[in-house]
């Protein structure tokens, strides 16, 4: 009862944040330039960034790079020969997969923002589609969507909540992939290596207690890092050799960080949120492995999970297209490794990312030509200066921490 009363008054606090075109973020109601003048002062036209476009060109050069040195020994006439091969049925099941993998995804961002505030599945489903079809047009740079997306849609819902629980919720893919890559890794026997892979089974065992140890540290520094961020900024205002700039992203990361970790505010919802986040990551590698079976590959879950490892790296390259270019290598890499040849494993790497983005990019088309989106004002709350205000200029405080507020 108690913790329901301070979920509903922190959901009635809570304010939309509105981005002003080269001013500032105003959390709350918008005031116009007659009732504050100093709005006058602001250019209402938005400037334009040759840096952004000059950064967004190199990286489609990239993508264009990799995808040249992807094809280059590939026979084609053979691509198409797996491809017209493949089995539509499991094709189509994956796909299907992967939407229900997308709706656990809303569910799990819908208990992850749970203490901050409610939000509806089908605003969350929207917001989560939309935001990946940015992620496959722009790369990486579209992440920023889809935190901006949500508030959009349902304006009870702040901005900076919106940002600090994506930020919770990649810190769950992170531990999640690197978890499980590591996990399959200690008892993977691929058939067709014939290298020693007791080297391999090292580097899994490395890696898991590398993500147990990541864990305590964020379980640590969620309860003291106004104490740690204190005394790292003390550090570095001696180090004179340090530039600001340098100084100042350091702490503004590790203050978003620490905004975003106060979301967890007990152990069901941490049990929540752990048991979305493991549907997410059975729902893409059950996809992954019908794609593998549309082939006539024998798989079974160590293999496709092991080339999943390969996938994931490659897609952290930040070229659009969903990571085009380094997606398709990587996973033909890992397919080659396990002995595909190399033309079934370049079908299979361009089917895979196909079935990953597509039902988001389907999604993210249909709220389009719906009229769901403001396509202006979804560009003025996305920028880089508008997403970090979001984030930087207000006050995250869960349902247990207001309680304490209210009652001293």
């Amino acid at each position: 009862m108690t913790h329901c009363l301070a979920k509903s008054l922190s959901c009635r606090l809570s304010e939309s944040v509105v981005a002003f075109r080269g001013g500032p973020i105003s959390c709350g109601r918008v005031l116009s330039k007659e009732q504050n003048p100093s709005f006058a002062n602001y250019r209402t036209v938005e400037k334009i960034d040759p840096r952004k476009h000059l950064k967004f060109a190199a990286l489609c050069l990239v993508a264009i790079a990799i995808l040249w040195f992807f094809g280059r020994r590939l026979d084609w006439h053979e691509v198409r020969r797996a491809l017209s091969h493949a089995n539509w049925y499991l094709l189509s099941a994956a796909v299907a997969t992967i939407s229900v993998a997308y709706l656990f995804r809303a569910y799990r961002w819908g208990a992850l923002l749970a203490p901050l505030c409610s939000a509806k599945l089908r605003d969350l489903f929207a917001a989560t589609t939309i935001g990946f079809s940015a992620v496959f047009l722009f790369g990486r740079a579209g992440e920023v969507v889809r935190p901006v997306v949500l508030p959009m849609r349902d304006p009870g819902i702040r901005t900076s909540a919106s940002f600090v629980t994506i930020m919770v919720e990649r810190i769950y893919d992170m531990i999640a992939v690197v978890v499980l890559f590591a996990v399959n890794l200690l008892w993977f026997r691929p058939v067709h290596v014939s290298l020693e892979f007791s080297r391999v089974r090292i580097v899994g065992l490395i890696l898991l207690i590398a993500a147990l140890l990541g864990l305590a540290g964020l379980a640590w520094f969620r309860t003291r890092s106004k104490s740690a961020i204190g005394w790292l900024s003390r550090k570095f205002d001696r180090l004179a050799f340090m530039p600001g700039r340098l100084k100042r992203a350091i702490i503004s990361i590790l203050e978003q960080l620490a905004r975003a970790l106060r979301v967890l505010v007990d152990a069901r919802e941490l049990a929540v949120t752990i048991g979305w986040t493991a549907m997410v990551w059975f729902g893409i590698a059950l996809a992954n492995l019908l794609v593998v079976r549309a082939f006539g590959l024998p798989f079974g879950a160590t293999e496709t999970i092991f080339v999943l490892g390969w996938s994931l790296v490659g897609s952290l390259v930040p070229t659009p297209g969903g990571a085009a270019g380094a997606f398709h290598a990587a996973t033909a890499a890992g397919l080659i490794f396990l002995g595909v040849p190399r033309d079934t494993a370049a079908a299979i790497a361009i089917v895979m990312h196909v079935v990953d983005f597509g039902p988001a990019v389907l999604f993210g088309f249909f709220y389009f030509i719906r009229g769901d989106i403001n396509i202006s004002r979804l560009r003025s709350l996305a920028s880089t200066e508008a997403a970090e205000h979001a984030v930087e200029d207000e006050e995250i405080a869960p349902a247990e921490l207001m309680l304490e507020t209210i009652q001293s």
